[in-house]
């Protein structure tokens, strides 16, 4: 498989192992809970009767295996994330290193071109100021006035600009590096089961191998 199959794979036993630990979170699935109901005690001629709660899991009665599916799934991750470690030790670049840089260089091109879209502006806001003089009687009161706002750029736009063109060609540059690498590589890793099978299908298949 190659890195971008490798990385699904994972995903996959992540899934796996996150809904195997969801069903062991569950207190009613790995509790039996016995009700007895003591009628004999109210009524001579009554029976007790006793119920068992149900579990709100189909693998209630499968719990112990359930438990041992998680440390097969951890360790295929352990073994799969050692493959993708070695495969990553021939690439041409330090993918992991310029995929957290190429996040940067694109926020960062992205505020540039933001930056590069601003434009100097002059409006008038009626009303939107505020002072105070005295009147004829001597008395402080308040009055309002408009407000010219002149808005201008601080900065070269041209050189912003070119700024954020070599971030996006630097960016794209990298992500089709990136894209190369994970089609082209090589994972030395066999999969236990298909990558679509359900969780009831890879469980299954566990528990057959351990003789259940």
């Amino acid at each position: 498989m190659n890195l971008k199959e490798a990385f699904r794979f994972q995903n996959k036993l992540n899934s796996l192992m996150d809904e195997a630990q969801m069903i062991l979170s569950q207190e009613e699935n790995v509790t039996k809970v016995k009700k007895t109901y003591l009628r004999k005690k109210v009524m001579r001629e009554a029976e007790d009767e006793t119920t068992v709660d149900a579990p709100s899991t189909e693998y209630g009665d499968k719990i112990t295996e359930i438990a041992g599916f998680i440390l097969e799934m951890l360790h295929e991750r352990e073994v799969l994330s050692q493959a993708i470690a070695r495969a990553k030790q021939n690439l041409p670049i330090d993918m992991d290193s310029e995929t957290g840089l190429n996040i940067r260089r694109q926020e960062i091109a992205r505020l540039f071109k933001r930056m590069g879209g601003l434009r100097s502006s002059e409006i008038v806001r009626q009303n939107a100021g505020t002072g105070y003089r005295f009147n004829s009687d001597g008395n402080q009161v308040a009055y309002k006035c408009d407000v010219k706002v002149v808005t201008t750029i601080n900065f070269d736009r041209n050189k912003i600009q070119r700024y954020a063109a070599k971030m996006n060609s630097r960016a794209d540059e990298i992500s089709a590096e990136i894209d190369r690498c994970l089609i082209n590589s090589e994972v030395l890793y066999d999969r236990p089961f298909d990558v679509n099978d359900t969780f009831s299908e890879v469980f299954e298949a566990y528990l057959e191998k351990i003789g259940h």
